[in-house]
């Protein structure tokens, strides 16, 4: 009688159309079965996914011809660029767990300052999928969510966490980068890979700190040596919508006493500080980009380059001095957009150069990294796997609008939910007194500066949006309860 794994093997074999020959000997069957599924899991690609901490969908080379980023634009041209790419949460905790496990943060209640995420959302992550599926999974970097013990275990083989300072001492004496220390460790893994698990495919995620800002330290944004120079003789142009006026016009809400223009005070209250912040920012993205670039040579000083599938995507968007904010949160474009690029070098997963329009999410990318592999996406999984997109298709049935909110417990921090279509925006600030509702259209109007809820024009689409609001926040988990998201006290990023 056959075994499991040669039962496992047939049922494989199945599924890729493989025929089968009867009257063989039974050790003749297992030869060629068992030979084949070898073959099979050789041929499965490789994953590296980079995330990138605090980097809106503009910062970088291909999209703002001021900023340095060779390698990111690489991918770029080279691969996939969604064009409308976001996340559903604008803060990294609640959009590191959605990239985790494919839910919004509605559903699997995690954000700074709440209970560990849930072990029934770790069990449905993409590692520990992949990982049960014979992958090598690896994470290196900031991991920005909150797990019980041994979770980390269960999901990844190898997990080396970091964390600020930027510049730390090494045990020589030495000072080295945090950026450099990440793409150091990530380069272990793939040595180590290369050695020893030369059968297994692998999926391994950076995920840097940077761009994101050393918030308690006056300078905030630090950088390698190596792009010291980058920028220096160059004038940042002034944001949109940076005029006092326009700030003092906003909703009271919106203004006073909020985290937002709370850390543009540390970042932007001056111009010659907004421009030496602003360059720190770019230098950062430019000395991530410096540490991709080593990763794909070593990729291919291995032999791994040619079946390693590369994704980077932002965690969040990010306030560079618009609308008189710093940092993110917000369900305006800077804060909610993000990068997402995707390089297939064997072609057979995504057709170079194409830029697709669809809506693409944080929450999309588990069940594309299990598609890649061949896995059965989770019918709890509410992302969908981006590969059609990537290849030129245009499902008819793709999603016609995004899911937003936010929902720290930190009053500084305004919370919303709401929706954006191709169109429109429709968000409101439930906590505010009375409910704050904002309505933007998108297409005549993509700086979000007129809102439009008491326009008797725009009744309708009002009346629209706020019941697919209704509607989605139902699905995904019901009307927020600090109640039920109470918990720990993690300090906000």
């Amino acid at each position: 009688m056959m075994n499991r794994a040669l039962l496992g093997c047939m049922a494989a074999l199945a599924k890729r159309k493989i025929q089968l020959y009867v009257g063989l000997p039974c050790f003749t069957w297992a030869f060629l079965l068992l030979g084949s599924f070898t073959s099979f899991a050789a041929e499965r690609p490789n994953i590296l996914f980079i995330i990138t901490d605090d980097q809106r969908f503009d910062q970088m080379g291909n999209m703002n011809p001021m900023i340095r980023t060779p390698e990111m634009d690489r991918l770029a041209r080279d691969g996939v660029r969604f064009e409308n790419a976001f996340v559903t949460s604008p803060i990294c905790a609640a959009s590191r767990a959605s990239l985790l496990c494919g839910m919004v943060e509605r559903t699997h209640r995690y954000t700074f300052k709440t209970p560990p995420l849930a072990d029934q959302f770790v069990e449905a992550s993409f590692p520990r999928l992949l990982k049960q599926a014979g992958y090598l999974t690896g994470y290196v970097g900031k991991f920005g969510v909150n797990v019980r013990t041994n979770a980390t275990k269960r999901m990844y083989d190898y997990f080396v966490e970091t964390k600020h300072p930027y510049w730390q001492k090494q045990p020589d004496g030495s000072m080295r980068h945090l950026t450099d220390i990440e793409g150091d460790f990530a380069m272990k893994f793939l040595e180590e890979h290369a050695k020893s698990a030369q059968d297994k495919p692998f999926c391994l995620t950076v995920g840097f700190n940077a761009p994101h800002a050393d918030d308690p330290e006056p300078q905030q944004y630090f950088w390698q040596h190596e792009v010291d120079d980058l920028y220096r003789d160059i004038k940042v142009p002034q944001p949109p919508l940076a005029e006092a006026d326009f700030y003092e016009r906003l909703p009271e809400f919106l203004r006073d006493g909020t985290m937002n223009r709370h850390r543009w005070y540390w970042r932007f209250d001056f111009e010659s500080k907004r421009q030496e912040m602003t360059k720190g920012y770019w230098r950062m993205i430019s000395g991530v980009d410096l540490v991709i670039g080593r990763l794909r040579r070593k990729l291919e000083q291995l032999k791994l380059a040619g079946n390693t599938l590369i994704v980077l995507m932002g965690d969040n968007g990010y306030f560079l001095g618009e609308r008189g904010y710093a940092g993110k949160w917000l369900p305006y474009e800077p804060s909610i957009r993000v990068p997402l690029l995707m390089f297939d070098p064997t072609g057979r997963l995504t057709k170079a150069g194409l830029r697709p329009k669809q809506f693409a999410l944080n929450i999309d990318l588990p069940a594309t990294f299990l598609e890649v592999a061949g896995i059965k996406v989770p019918a709890k999984m509410q992302g969908r796997s981006l590969l059609a997109l990537a290849r030129g298709e245009e499902p008819n049935d793709w999603r016609k609008d995004v899911w937003l909110e936010h929902l720290m417990m930190e009053p500084s921090i305004r919370k919303h939910e709401g929706v954006r279509t191709e169109r429109f925006k429709y968000s409101r600030y439930f906590e505010a007194l009375p409910v704050l509702e904002e309505l933007y259209d998108l297409q005549e109007d993509p700086l979000e500066t007129v809102n439009l809820v008491n326009s008797p024009d725009h009744k309708a689409v009002l009346q629209q949006l706020r019941r697919r609001t209704n509607q989605l926040r139902t699905q995904y988990g019901g009307e927020f309860s600090a109640r039920l998201w109470r918990g720990g006290d993690e300090k906000e990023e």
